[in-house]
């Protein structure tokens, strides 16, 4: 049985999923509300702001990690013959928890002080928005592994 990386890690469809997902985060951001979603779209914006395609780099050096952590997930999907969607839908606290532990490692590193900052404010809540973002996530799966 295929990993997802090998799947989805090299050209043409690595490309393919990160302009996807890159989608899913923009729409992911524009749904949210309040004020939260206020500090997310400001934080999302100074993101975006740091250059352009800087978000898209972000995606391409995360989606090895992310196909890695995802990957016991789509197998245990595969092996019980359901979509990885609803798969991860029904797991959607292993899906953050697997996604947060790679951006954890990553924004401990992370060179930017702007980065790392405003990771930090955002992370109390992250898990709440991991765990919301997953129906997109498991659709954008299915899309690219179905």
């Amino acid at each position: 049985m295929p990993t997802l990386f090998e799947l989805l890690g090299a050209p043409p469809k690595r490309d393919q999923v990160i302009t996807d997902a890159c989608q899913v985060l923009d729409a992911e951001v524009a749904d949210k509300g309040g004020l939260g979603g206020l500090a997310i779209k400001g934080a999302y914006g100074v993101i975006k702001g740091i250059k352009p395609g800087f978000v898209r780099e972000v995606v391409d050096g995360l989606l090895n990690d992310f196909l890695r952590v995802l990957d016991p997930l789509y197998q245990e999907a595969v092996t019980k013959g359901v979509r990885a969607g609803a798969h991860l839908q029904g797991n959607s606290g292993r899906v953050a928890d697997a996604l947060l532990a790679v951006t954890d490692e990553k924004a401990a590193r992370a060179q930017r002080a702007m980065v790392k900052s405003t990771y930090e404010k955002l992370r109390p809540t992250a898990k709440k928005q991991v765990e919301a973002a997953v129906p997109r996530l498991g659709a954008m799966l299915d899309r690219h592994t179905g």
